[in-house]
């Protein structure tokens, strides 16, 4: 059995979007355009910050979920592809955080 993965949300997302307006949330989030798609992406992470601060685990899940999906909303507006993402989250771990912040410091 395959694992659902972020290119996996990202190709519905990408289909969905073409839908329309009255068939599908994502093609309304689309032709309202990156503001609209935007600020939902933001309702979505401080719902998802709530629920960490509040240690409430159930919640916490629903609301990642909900950010992981509006953030791919975002990204397609954008013409974004996940894989520059991907690409520049791999470029950060070659090193680490701490090492990274130091090679920036003025001598």
């Amino acid at each position: 059995m395959t694992q659902f993965s972020l290119t996996d949300l990202e190709r519905i997302v990408s289909e969905r979007a073409t839908a329309g307006t009255d068939q599908s949330w994502t093609a309304k989030l689309v032709a309202a355009g990156q503001k609209k798609a935007a600020k939902k992406l933001g309702e979505e992470a401080v719902e998802a910050v709530m629920a960490a601060v509040t240690n409430d685990r159930q919640n916490l899940v629903y609301e990642s979920a909900d950010l992981l999906y509006h953030l791919m909303v975002v990204l397609k507006i954008a013409g974004i592809p996940l894989q520059e993402v991907m690409q520049e989250l791999e470029r950060r771990t070659a090193q680490s955080g701490l090492s990274e912040k130091a090679s920036r410091r003025d001598p």
